[in-house]
């Protein structure tokens, strides 16, 4: 059987919609584009997919990844426009490679958040992220099936920063950010959110349309047990600083991956995309991609 890893976005009004009805959704658009399935065996047969790291519901995402195994050799650049034609807007298929060796769980240890935060100034909020940081230890409370649970937050970020420009924060301008940062800093900058969408797919929710009182946080948090979500990072916010944003944050995933020593993301289709394009003999080989760029 073949393996397949694809990487695509969650946008729009489909951020609401839960992890389960777009696991449906996939299967649905799979068997629509006539993809060959794997299934499992037994009296219930399932199509043999794996997702890694779902997005909570009601928050966006540009990196999220799901592996596919078939029964028939299939091209991965066939598969993404099939698959991307089958699936409804708001759920866009960005990159599909063949996977290569190893899981690709092990390879997707953090995630780099992109938090707006209407009705806050990014004074408040670089204020709030200082208080945070400097924190060793902030206690929240999640409301679980099981009860009220309580998870300690500030271990799981790797970084935070507070970010001016709204246009910046999308990873489309190269203005820079202003920083506060903690241990482990992220060492990409602000425009660094992970590889770009492929031709004929559209940015991230345009923030041009944000009030200028909007804070925009963008952190880097490690996925521990329990995970760490957005809203718990903004519950520690109002813990050490009592920041209440006056209207509803909206959180965006940018990208994944596994921490290199200097704390950056690497790209978890690195390997992938350097075995598509070995060079020929006596080429210099392809560097391990950080998200958002190459290392130097």
């Amino acid at each position: 059987m073949q393996k397949l890893r694809i990487r695509y976005a969650k946008r729009g009004r489909l951020r609401f919609t839960s992890h389960r009805d777009v696991a449906r959704t996939f299967e649905r658009a799979l068997r629509r584009a006539g993809v060959p399935m794997a299934y499992s065996q037994g009296f219930n047969p399932h199509p043999k997919v794996s997702w890694i790291g779902a997005s909570p519901t009601g928050v966006a995402s540009e990196a999220e990844y799901v592996e596919i195994q078939v029964v028939e050799p299939v091209d991965p650049r066939a598969l993404r426009t099939a698959l991307d034609a089958a699936l409804p807007p708001g759920l866009d298929v960005l990159e599909t490679v063949e996977a290569g060796p190893g899981a690709l769980a092990d390879r997707i240890e953090a995630s780099r958040w992109r938090i707006e935060l209407p009705g806050v100034t990014p004074d408040e909020l670089r204020t709030a992220v200082a208080a945070l940081l400097a924190a060793e230890s902030v206690q929240v409370e999640r409301l679980t099936k099981d009860g009220r649970r309580e998870i300690d937050v500030r271990p799981a970020v790797v970084s935070a920063e507070v970010v001016a420009d709204s246009t910046a924060a999308g990873g489309t301008d190269t203005a820079a950010p202003t920083a506060v940062s903690g241990a482990g800093q992220d060492a990409g900058s602000a425009a660094d959110h992970g590889a770009p969408p492929e031709v004929g797919h559209v940015q991230p929710d345009d923030s041009a349309g944000l009030p200028r009182s909007c804070g925009i946080l963008v952190t880097v948090v490690r996925q521990t047990t329990p995970a760490v979500r957005p809203d718990d990072v903004l519950s520690a916010l109002r813990v050490v600083a009592d920041l209440v944003p006056p209207v509803p944050a909206k959180a965006t995933r940018m990208a994944q991956g596994r921490l290199d020593d200097d704390g950056r993301l690497v790209d978890p289709f690195a390997r992938e995309r350097a075995a598509a394009s070995a060079p020929a003999v006596g080429e210099q080989e392809p560097g391990e991609d950080v998200v958002g760029g190459p290392v130097a």
